[in-house]
């Protein structure tokens, strides 16, 4: 964007979306489709054609401490697309080596969410299930002269580690005996030792310019109990130690993981090189970074701990969960990974183009009703006493020999208090004093008169209307404003969630030093209104959001009750963000 000196990808993708549709008439004409590949599948081409693999095998390896975000969804949507695209499959993998973070409740929503984008594993593993193979390992590095026990502090091994540019200091116990190294790490898996009183590290390379390099910490001490093998354990493997090994006890052929994993892939290779063990490969590419959002699980857990949000599923949180609850679908959420693409630096992507995707995918299958947010009464002056008309409508527009529902009319209805105005300017083609509109489905009407409180408010809106100009009764003519309504007899009560940018800031991730994020907080995201609808919307069971018509798309809640449907606004009709 202009002035940040921050690229953001695709946005061609959404400034013009023309590019996405075909010319008129051009469905008819033959042309030649070209071979448009991310650099993960021209990998996997090569891979294939010169015979390295006969068969594609990627993983997804969340770790089960948090929920999982708009940014692993991206990641699952690569993973498990690539494999499926090849005839290949994809393992779940969780990398549970840290007990003190990690939780069954965790476990259980990654597979939920993973389900829900559509996707099914080939197999379901664990890091734990390799406890006793990689330790085994471990005890085979030690042989080979490759690791150590150490008796550092975790503090005195980091300021012993040196920088950049000056190398770091050997530990004092670098060079114990193998037997001596053998003793000391089974009495660590035995429970000799407190925690942080020792650790094992490969020996490397103390003035490695990889820092990562400088003899890594492969096991340290931990008596925190496991959620799968309980007290068997209280060594457990780092992440660098363990997620290569892993990857090649699964036969993994292509491990993909995000930029930032960059520098720790020759770790991933040396640890396999030097076990000789089968040969999976690290590739990266560019994480998601979305404008208005955080994604730093940290701070996620920080907002639902502290109560700046109502849980890790609510509908204005970044993970998947409260995206579901928002109402985006399974199809929105793969056409926005596929827009973003796969890139091999990083960037930020404008949110406005997820809302896209979801208005695209929703606008050409989900139902309508009417529902007035920010009602004002209207009565139409000489409607017959107690008549009722039922107007037929489409529930999709776009299939009108569809599925119909039944709308009924009266003479008292709500508006949208912002479709009148008694001093309009020029060219405002919505109801005024004089001015004609046809109500949505229905008459034209033309206002009377206007009934203010003492305060000034309008409370009433007096219409006269034109029993000719009912749809399909016989004379047609035409105004240039159309707004929707609903009978105020049959209205059904909502409580309507109007969800929106958590955050006031565009570019999160560049906020002033020494500010917090918490403080860009939007007083706004979510404004809590009482709304009215139609009765047919209360029978809906597509499943999938609904339009409010001319507002925008909204998803039944599960606070909702009987006697009070809740509907959280997906996204807007169109893109008309403003801060208040």
């Amino acid at each position: 964007m202009p002035g940040n000196g921050i690229e953001t990808e695709q946005s061609k993708a959404f400034y013009d979306m023309e590019e996405n549709k075909n010319p008129q008439g051009a469905a008819n004409e033959p042309k030649e489709e070209a071979k448009n590949l991310n650099f993960i599948e021209e990998i996997i081409e090569e891979d294939l054609k010169t015979g390295r693999h006969k068969s594609i095998l990627t993983r997804f390896p969340p770790e089960p401490n948090g929920y999982l975000h708009i940014g692993h969804a991206k990641s699952i949507c690569l993973n498990f697309g690539v494999a499926k695209k090849y005839g290949g499959k994809t393992n779940l993998r969780f990398d549970d080596t840290n007990p003190t973070k990690e939780d069954v409740e965790y476990v259980d929503s990654i597979k939920n969410d993973i389900r829900w984008l559509g996707f099914e594993w080939a197999e379901e593993r664990y890091a734990s299930d390799y406890f006793q193979q990689l330790y085994d390992w471990a005890e085979e590095l030690i042989k080979k002269g490759l690791a150590y026990v150490d008796d550092q502090s975790l503090e005195q091994i980091r300021l012993n580690r040196g920088t950049v540019q000056k190398p770091g200091t050997p530990s004092p116990w670098r060079d114990r005996s193998v037997e001596e190294n053998l003793q000391l790490f089974r009495d660590m898996r035995d429970g000799k030792f407190k925690e942080g009183e020792k650790v094992l590290r490969a020996k490397i390379d103390m003035a490695h310019p990889n820092m990562l390099f400088r003899d890594p910490i492969m096991y340290r001490i931990n008596y925190a109990p496991h959620h799968r093998t309980g007290t068997k354990w209280c060594i457990y493997p780092m992440y660098d130690y363990a997620h290569g090994e892993s990857d090649s006890i699964e036969g993994i052929t292509h491990s993909i993981c995000t930029l930032e994993f960059d520098v720790h892939r020759p770790l991933y290779d040396w640890f396999i090189e030097k076990l000789g063990i089968f040969p999976s490969h690290q590739y990266e590419f560019a994480r998601l970074n979305l404008t208005y959002t955080v994604m730093s699980k940290r701070k996620l857990l920080e907002l639902v701990k502290n109560n700046y949000v109502r849980g890790w599923d609510d509908p204005r949180m970044p993970t998947i969960c409260g995206i579901r609850r928002r109402g985006y679908t399974p199809e929105s959420i793969k056409m926005f990974a596929e827009k973003v693409g796969v890139a091999k630096r990083d960037n930020i992507i404008d949110l406005s183009l997820m809302e896209w995707c979801v208005r695209e995918d929703l606008n050409a299958r989900s139902n309508r009703y009417m529902a007035v947010l920010d009602p004002v009464e209207l009565e139409l002056e000489g409607w017959p006493e107690g008549q009722v008309d039922w107007v037929e409508a489409p529930m999709n527009p776009a299939f009108p020999d569809g599925p119909k529902r039944k709308i009924p009319f009266t003479g008292h209805v709500y508006i949208e208090r912002a479709d009148f105005m008694e001093n309009p300017p020029k060219k405002y083609f919505r109801l005024q004093p004089g001015g004609e509109v046809r109500l949505k489905y229905g008459y034209i009407i033309k206002c009377k008169d206007i009934v203010k409180d003492g305060e000034g408010n309008i409370t009433k809106i007096i219409c006269t209307y034109d029993p000719s100009s009912k749809p399909g009764a016989g004379e047609w003519r035409s105004v240039k404003g159309t707004i929707h309504w609903v009978s105020i007899q049959h209205a059904k009560k909502l409580e309507v969630r109007l969800v929106d940018r958590l955050f006031t800031e565009q570019f999160m991730d560049q906020i002033p030093e020494g500010s917090d994020y918490k403080d860009f907080l939007n007083p706004h995201s979510m404004d809590i209104i009482t709304a009215y609808a139609e009765p047919a919307l209360l029978e809906d069971n597509s499943g999938i959001a609904v339009q409010f018509e001319r507002t925008g798309y909204f998803f039944k809640d599960p606070d909702s009750t009987p006697e009070l449907p809740v509907y959280n606004r997906t996204v807007t009709l169109k893109d008309t963000f403003k801060f208040k």
